[in-house]
């Protein structure tokens, strides 16, 4: 476990402090030039549903061994051994750049800079943010907080504990085929629906995990009952549960109508309180965000020591 633990621990304080390394070169947009290639390609004429799923399986294929053979590559090296996992760790995490981005919105909600508002918030929501308000800028933020701490932390660390660096870059190539052509539309309704489906199928647990640790660090009744109440209600399988435990916590109400793509989508409410979404929300779900992150973290050490030693 050793070789799991230093990595995992080094890799979240380097994406803590530092954030995505925008200006390095990043596996993630690597995987999202390789999802276009094959969209352009292949996601045409006729069987797109199987050509989606010969996709897919190519990719993860070709994602899994890449790494495999990147760390084996690394282990025969000692000053390498303990490094590249670090890195990729670091790379697979999504903590920091969200926070910080969530932030800079709300920064310039708090200056009434709704036009730069609703810019900021495009680059982190997949909604349509043109004809946003404030308070429906502001329940956006609180969502994708909830959402993106399931695919971008809880599962990308748990699947690094069940496999290492290949299996924790594999999850993170299905979840970027998901953003990218997981959609309901017509030109991904059939090639997307493989990615769509085992994206839902591998955050099945991880969504939950979060909500469970959500609600365990916010010690909040309400939020566990939401989770229960509202969690399966939401279209997808797995976002309404982080979300319903959020909800439950700040005591407010979440998701209802949006657009994706200049389409309507009507997803049911989560909670009831109608209440404006302020500033301290945003603030405080921000920082149990990066405490349930730190948490995540955790676990997997206490694991470690008692399990292993």
């Amino acid at each position: 476990m050793d070789s799991i633990i230093y990595p995992l621990i080094a890799g979240f304080i380097l994406d803590a402090f530092l954030g995505d390394p925008h200006k390095m070169p990043h596996p993630i947009r690597l995987f999202g030039k390789a999802i276009s290639l094959f969209d352009k390609k292949v996601n045409r004429g006729e069987h797109k549903r199987a050509k989606g799923f010969i996709t897919v399986l190519i990719l993860l294929t070709l994602t899994y061994l890449t790494f495999e053979l990147l760390i084996r590559f690394a282990n025969m090296f000692d000053y390498l051994r303990f490094i590249t996992p670090t890195i990729i760790v670091y790379y697979g995490l999504a903590n920091r750049s969200l926070i910080d981005e969530v932030l800079k919105t709300e920064k310039e909600l708090l200056k009434n800079s709704i036009v730069v508002a609703r810019k900021k918030l495009s680059y982190i929501v997949g909604r349509d943010t043109k004809d946003l308000n404030p308070k429906q800028m502001r329940t956006a933020l609180l969502e994708t907080l909830a959402e993106n701490l399931s695919d971008g932390v809880v599962a990308p660390i748990l699947y690094y504990v069940l496999g290492g660096v290949p299996l924790m870059m594999t999850y993170k190539m299905v979840n970027t085929l998901d953003s990218m052509i997981g959609y309901k539309n017509e030109r991904y309704r059939y090639f997307g629906y493989t990615a769509a489906k085992l994206d839902d199928i591998l955050n099945y647990i991880p969504a939950r995990i979060t909500a469970g640790l959500i609600v365990l660090l916010s010690m909040s009744r309400r939020g566990l009952l939401f989770i229960f109440s509202y969690g399966h209600k939401h279209p997808s399988p797995n976002a309404g549960y982080p979300e319903a435990a959020l909800a439950g916590v700040l005591n407010c109400r979440l998701c209802g109508p949006s657009t994706y793509q200049n389409r309507t989508v009507n997803k049911p409410y989560i909670g009831a309180n109608n209440r404006e979404i302020t500033s301290i929300d945003i603030k405080k779900s921000c920082f149990l965000n990066f405490m349930v992150a730190v948490a995540s973290v955790i676990i997997v050490v206490l694991i470690d020591l008692f399990l292993y030693r």
